[in-house]
Order: C-alpha cells, then sequence, then structure tokens
C-alpha cells in the first residue's frame, strides 16, 4: 500500500503519522495492498483555489478529496482492485481553528479529517441524515481504534 504525504502547508506536523492513519484505513476497510492514496496538506491561498474550482464554494475548507478509480470498499476475504484510490487535501489552518472550537489538538482535527476524506474516497458520502449517520460512526470508529493502536 503506498501512501504518499506531501506537506506544502508550512505547518510543522508528523507525516509518518498521516501515511501510518491511510495505510491502517485502507487495510481496515479491505482496500487491495497495492492501492496508492496520496495525502497533501496545503495553506488557505490553495485551499480556497481549489475549494472554488471545484466545489464552487467561496473560502478555504478543511478537506476535499478527488477520487481517481472510483474504489470501494472491499469485504472480510475480499478486498478491492488495486488501483490509484486518489488525493486527500488538508488545510491545517482551517482544521486548526475547528480544533480550538472542538477543544482538542490541530493534529486530532487533521487525523479525523484525513479518515474523513479517505472514506468519501471510498464511495461515503453525508448527504442524507442516514448516510451521515454511518459514515460518522465508521470514521469515529477507524480513528479510535487507530489511536488505541498506537
Amino acid at each position: 500500500m503506498s501512501v504518499e504525504v506531501n506537506n506544502e502547508s508550512g505547518y510543522v506536523t508528523d507525516e509518518a503519522e498521516f501515511a501510518a492513519l491511510g495505510r491502517y484505513v485502507l487495510d481496515a476497510m479491505h482496500v487491495h495492498p497495492q492501492t496508492d492514496l496520496s495525502i497533501l496538506l496545503v495553506g488557505t491561498e490553495v485551499m480556497t483555489e481549489l475549494h472554488v474550482q471545484w466545489m464552487d464554494e467561496p473560502g478555504p475548507t478543511d478537506v476535499l478529496s478527488f477520487p481517481m478509480d472510483e474504489l470501494r470498499p472491499g469485504m472480510d476475504g475480499e478486498v478491492t482492485p488495486a488501483g490509484l484510490l486518489g488525493d486527500v487535501v488538508l488545510c491545517p489552518e482551517v482544521a486548526g481553528q475547528q480544533a480550538r472550537a472542538a477543544g482538542h489538538s490541530t493534529m486530532e482535527e487533521l487525523l479525523l479529517l484525513t479518515t474523513h476524506g479517505i472514506l468519501h474516497l471510498l464511495g461515503y458520502d453525508h448527504m442524507e441524515p442516514e448516510d451521515e449517520k454511518e459514515m460518522f460512526a465508521l470514521q469515529r470508529q477507524l480513528l479510535l481504534t487507530f489511536l488505541a493502536g498506537r
């Protein structure tokens, strides 16, 4: 499993932690071990440009996901085909603001957003209340089990 992490944001962080989380989530979701994932941390200017260009919404956002091969989760004993999962783009500045409001660290928020972004790449969304409940419960479970194993 290839998880590439690039930090272009200027925010000092442990890129290895993002790669480990990415590998953990993909493994837990039964994604083929030869699948590629990219995680990119950017500043607010870049995130604003991406948010306007791809979502037609003003200002920066916390996380964007750009799927490539539209892979979906596998099942026990049946992994997805290998491929390019896509890109998760994070904005540490926006994440930091949200973290302060939620009462936890920026790193915790970034790891939550990374998990959220990967689930979007795997086809999850939160447009409907039932879908939101399922996705948010799954991201919480994945993140908590990842952190418990660290």
